[in-house]
């Protein structure tokens, strides 16, 4: 791998981040920082916390192939990888169908995407692919670093790791909630998770690895936002992003949920006492 993610980064939506705060995650010892959502093809904010750093890596989780053209995203990162050898991973993919008007053979969209990026110059080591089920899993193997699955537990990191075999990049997310109380912790983390409970692709996923559907209607059981929002001290919450690890992953994404509003320094902060 020519990009070094580290063992543990931070994902945040994209307008919840900036120069000032990627330079305090940068100090606290994390490898990545993912830039959340759909971030436009011009990978400006990209460049913007690339620019403020000195050493993290930066990635994006990533950029949406429906919304952005392969030759506007490729020219971007050329861009960026010619000012920042790598410290820049490009992770693409197709969102979910509910999110677009035409949403047909994704499949065939991500293959013909990919293809356009070698067109474009993005080398199969400078991007990884947003994949949940086996298909996309072998796909992301194939012709790119690796995956970064999103909304999964350590169960799915190991059957992915099966799927995707040795040498290949396994970077999934995991949303973490730092408070011991159960009750507390499951209001503030299920409205953020909620939305997906309600999208195709994740809900196939999460019924794939073995939930049920009352797990996964009425906003999610107590059992499932547990799992998919681990919570507690920042060392139990670190220690339970750590199976990823132990599953085969070989980067966890933390996507710290905190009460709207809250500065999630702290959070940050407190975690990263226990990555090392």
């Amino acid at each position: 791998m020519a990009v070094n993610l580290g063992k543990y980064g931070i994902w945040r939506i994209a307008r919840e981040l900036d120069a000032r705060l990627a330079v305090e995650i940068e100090k606290l010892g994390y490898g990545t920082i993912w830039i959340g959502g759909s971030p436009p093809g011009d990978l400006a904010l990209a460049e913007e916390l690339l620019d403020a750093t000195t050493s993290i890596t930066v990635a994006t989780g990533i950029v949406n192939m429906w919304t952005d053209d392969a030759a506007t995203v490729g020219a971007s990162y050329r861009r960026i990888a010619a000012k920042h050898p790598d410290r820049f991973l490009l992770g693409v993919g197709i969102g979910h169908p509910e999110a677009v008007q035409v949403y047909q053979k994704p499949y065939d969209k991500i293959v013909s995407y990919l293809d356009e990026l070698d067109e474009a110059g993005v080398p199969a080591e400078g991007r990884a692919l947003a994949a949940l089920g086996p298909k996309v899993l072998r796909l992301s193997a194939e012709r790119t670093l690796g995956a970064h699955p999103y909304l999964t537990t350590p169960e799915h990191t190991r059957e992915a790791r099966e799927i995707v075999g040795t040498g290949v990049l396994l970077a999934p997310e995991q949303k973490v909630v730092l408070d011991t109380d159960p009750a507390r912790a499951r209001e503030v983390a299920r409205p953020y998770i909620k939305p997906y409970l309600g999208l195709s692709n994740y809900v196939r996923n999460l019924r794939r690895i073995g939930w049920s559907e009352e797990d996964i209607a009425d906003g999610g059981s107590d059992e499932l936002i547990d799992h998919l929002g681990v919570h507690g001290d920042a060392e139990s919450v670190v220690r339970a992003a750590s199976a990823h690890l132990g599953a085969g992953a070989d980067h966890v994404c933390l996507q710290l949920l905190t009460p709207r509003g809250e500065d999630p320094l702290p959070g940050y902060a407190a975690m990263a006492e226990h990555l090392r």
